[in-house]
């Protein structure tokens, strides 16, 4: 019943894992107030619960990815499953702020669910083959932040806020069993020791690629980090819109990330990495120009503004596989080290562009200001895949 795996795993564990780390950093955001409220402690110590956890993820990202390309991707997945199942009833039982801030961070663990899974894809599969699988996973990535919220807040108001981890416990305690039966070491040639892994960093680092990649990832990811923070304010201060119209508006962008990230599932076997990287970028710039030139001209609504964003989420669907693909490709021993280096990058740029737009954006500049700050992002990134191209066609890929 309990033997361990000797075969690579299902996609459907793969995207069960990246569900359940996605899951895992918003599904109980609306119980942060009842959380504050039990614990007698202000709003903004109970958000440490989000800002440590990310924090965490983005430090275990640069760690678990090392450590799969030595020991294996089994392995780190797997205690990366019972860390976080056992804070999870940490988070559970706790009685106080500190016991549960605590655990709450523990849970960051789960992060190997997504960024190793990228990596046990790109084991298993050429470099057009995992940017399509990457795809139908990425669906998820999209799915869950809009679902997950619900959820808690369901959990929330029918049984309390410690439904949450509830959940979490049952998830990862069935997410553990069900990687231990299911998921197979997928790392063939893992380095032989940790020197030799550290000597072999210098080559990931020192090549162009994986910094074009890299800086692609994060710019792409920037633009709907810095939507995500702008259009509540843009929502209610410029369109007087209701919590729940502003709502909708808030998850347009995901939706067109899981279109996109289909036609990515669907395309990518047929195109090169770099034209499905290069297409999304275009997608999103032409989407942005688009509205920034009817809100330039005066045509300030609710759908001129948010429609034309929905094709920044189509244009991340289409490139994010397919760069996530590509980072892992410039040195496949080290598919995991990139992952997890590429992952904790786009971590650290989201943070620092959601501080600059919290800066930069006001009731009165908020319509232009907001789309002029995702245009930006995604120009970064759109000249970071045109870099890429130009390595390409001057340096022969190595295997």
């Amino acid at each position: 019943m309990f033997q361990a795996a000797q075969t690579p795993p299902r996609i459907s564990t793969l995207i069960l894992l990246t569900g359940i780390s996605v899951l895992s950093l918003n599904m109980f955001l609306p119980s942060l107030p009842n959380i504050a409220a039990e614990f007698g402690v202000s709003f903004g110590m109970a958000n440490l619960s989000i800002a440590g956890f990310l924090g965490v993820t983005a430090v275990l990202q640069i760690i678990m990815g090392p450590l799969s390309d030595r020991y294996g991707r089994r392995p780190v997945l797997l205690a990366g499953l019972a860390v976080f199942a056992i804070a999870s009833v940490g988070c559970l039982l706790a009685r106080d702020i500190w016991v549960f801030l605590f655990f709450r961070v523990l849970q960051g663990a789960i992060v190997g669910g997504m960024a190793l899974s990228r990596a046990v894809v790109r084991d298993m599969f050429d470099e057009r083959t995992a940017a399509s699988q990457l795809g139908y996973i990425s669906m998820v990535m999209a799915i869950a932040p809009m679902t997950g919220p619900m959820i808690g807040g369901l959990l929330d108001q029918t049984f309390g806020w410690r439904a949450s981890f509830v959940f979490f416990v049952l998830a990862g305690f069935g997410l553990l069993v069900l990687a231990w039966r299911d998921l197979g070491e997928t790392n063939t040639s893992p380095t032989k020791t940790i020197l030799s892994q550290f000597k072999a960093y210098p080559e990931l680092l020192r090549s162009r690629r994986f910094w074009g990649y890299s800086i692609c990832i994060t710019f792409s990811l920037g633009a709907f980090y810095i939507y995500i923070t702008g259009a509540a304010l843009v929502g209610a201060a410029v369109f007087e819109l209701s919590p729940a119209a502003t709502g909708l508006a808030v998850g347009a962008i995901t939706m067109g990330f899981a279109f996109g990230s289909f036609l990515s599932g669907r395309m990518s076997k047929r195109y090169p990495v770099f034209v499905m990287t290069l297409a999304g970028r275009i997608v999103g710039a032409a989407g942005l120009l688009l509205g920034l030139t009817l809100v330039l001209s005066g045509i300030v609504t609710p759908i001129s503004f948010f429609a034309p964003v929905i094709f920044v989420g189509v244009g991340n669907g289409l490139t994010l596989p397919a760069a996530n693909s590509g980072v892992m490709s410039v040195r496949p021993k080290l598919a995991g080290s990139a992952s997890g280096m590429a992952g904790a990058m786009s971590v650290a740029g989201g943070g620092l562009l959601t501080w600059a737009t919290g800066l930069l954006l006001t009731p009165e500049n908020g319509a232009v200001m907001l789309l002029v700050l995702i245009l930006t992002s995604v120009a970064i990134s759109l000249l970071a895949a045109f870099y890429v191209r130009w390595v390409d066609m001057r340096e022969p890929v190595q295997a």
